[in-house]
C-alpha cells in the first residue's frame, strides 16, 4: 500500500497552509489594505484569520490610482477598526475626505499615554506617527486642522496634491510638536509666475524640529527659503524642485550647500519623483525667468 503522506520530491510545490503564521503574516504584510480586505483573506481560514489580528493593521496602505471599483472609505474604515487602536501609520489617496479623518482619528482615540516634557504635558489621543495625504481634494483646511489636534505623536506628514491653505499647516505646526518630515507638494510651473511665501512662513515659524522637508512645485520665494532656513535650523534634507521662484546663486545657494545634508534644487532632475512631474506651463517664461537656476 502506498504511503498516504509521501515526502515531498524535490522541486515539488510546498503547501503554503505549512509555513508558520508568523511567515504567512510577513507575506500578507507586503500587500496593500486594500488587496488583502478584497483578496487575501479570503483565500482560506487560515490566512482570514491572520488578517483579522490587529498588529496586521499598525499600517494601513490605501495607495490607488483613483479608479477602483470599490467603496474605499468604508473600506479605510474597517481596515482602522481592525487595527484595535494601534494604528500607527496610514496613507490614503484620491478618496480621503472630512468625514474619513474625523472617524480614523475618532477611533484609534482608545490608548491615552501622558509624555512629560520639560515643565510640560502632552497628552496623547492616539499612537498614530505617520499619516500620507495625496490627492484628497475633499479634505479642507477645518478637516486637517481638526485631525491634527488629537495626534499629537505624528512625525510624518504627506499632504500633497490636495486644495489646503497655510492654516492647517500653521495648526500642525502647533498641535505636532514631534513633526520631524513633511511632504506639501504641487504641480510645478513656470509662467504665469506667482509669488507667494505663505506656506514658508507658516512652516518657519511653527516646525522648529523638521528634519525633511519637500516643497514640490511650491511658489516660495528666496525670502521664504531664508525663513525656513532660519526657524528650522535641523533640516537634515530640503527637495525644492520645480520650486521656480527659488534662485540658489550667491550666498543663499552655498548656505543652502553648505546647511543641508541632501538638496534637491529647482531644476534637478524629476526621475525619480513617484508623482506626474509634467510643467504645465502657459507661454514664453524666458521674461520672467531671464537668469535660470544654479546653485554656487
Amino acid at each position: 500500500m502506498m504511503d498516504p503522506s509521501p515526502a515531498h520530491p524535490p522541486g515539488d510545490l510546498r503547501n503554503w497552509l505549512e509555513l508558520p503564521r508568523d511567515v504567512t503574516a510577513s507575506i500578507l504584510l507586503k500587500l496593500g489594505a486594500i488587496e488583502i480586505l478584497t483578496s487575501a483573506q479570503k483565500v482560506c481560514f487560515l490566512w482570514r484569520n491572520i488578517c483579522k489580528d490587529p498588529s496586521m493593521w499598525r499600517a494601513v496602505d490605501m495607495r490607488n490610482l483613483g479608479d477602483l471599483p470599490y467603496e474605499l472609505e468604508k473600506m479605510c474604515q474597517h481596515a482602522v477598526d481592525r487595527s484595535g487602536g494601534e494604528l500607527a501609520d496610514i496613507n490614503i489617496e484620491y478618496f480621503g475626505t472630512d468625514e474619513l479623518l474625523k472617524y480614523i482619528t475618532e477611533r484609534i482615540h482608545s490608548s491615552i499615554n501622558v509624555l512629560c516634557f520639560v515643565e510640560k504635558e502632552l497628552i496623547s489621543s492616539s499612537q498614530l506617527r505617520c499619516l500620507r495625504l495625496v490627492s484628497c481634494n475633499s479634505i479642507s483646511d477645518e478637516g486637517l486642522s481638526e485631525a491634527a489636534e488629537k495626534l499629537p505623536l505624528l512625525e510624518e506628514l504627506d499632504i500633497s496634491y490636495c486644495s489646503l491653505s497655510k492654516e492647517p499647516l500653521e495648526v500642525v505646526g502647533r498641535c505636532c510638536p514631534l513633526l520631524k518630515s513633511l511632504k506639501y507638494n504641487n504641480q510645478g510651473y513656470r509662467r504665469p509666475r506667482i509669488e507667494c511665501d505663505e506656506d514658508a512662513l507658516a512652516i518657519a515659524e511653527s516646525m522648529p524640529e523638521l528634519r525633511h522637508l519637500q516643497l514640490f512645485g511650491n511658489k516660495l520665494t528666496n525670502d521664504g527659503l531664508l525663513a525656513i532656513l532660519g526657524g528650522c535650523p535641523k533640516i537634515e534634507s530640503l527637495d525644492l524642485r520645480q520650486c521656480f521662484n527659488v534662485t540658489l546663486t550667491g550666498d543663499l545657494g552655498r548656505r543652502c550647500a553648505d546647511s543641508i545634508k541632501h538638496l534637491r534644487s529647482p531644476c534637478d532632475s524629476t526621475s525619480d519623483y513617484e508623482f506626474d512631474a509634467e510643467i504645465h506651463d502657459s507661454g514664453s517664461f524666458d521674461d520672467d525667468y531671464p537668469s535660470g537656476f544654479s546653485v554656487v
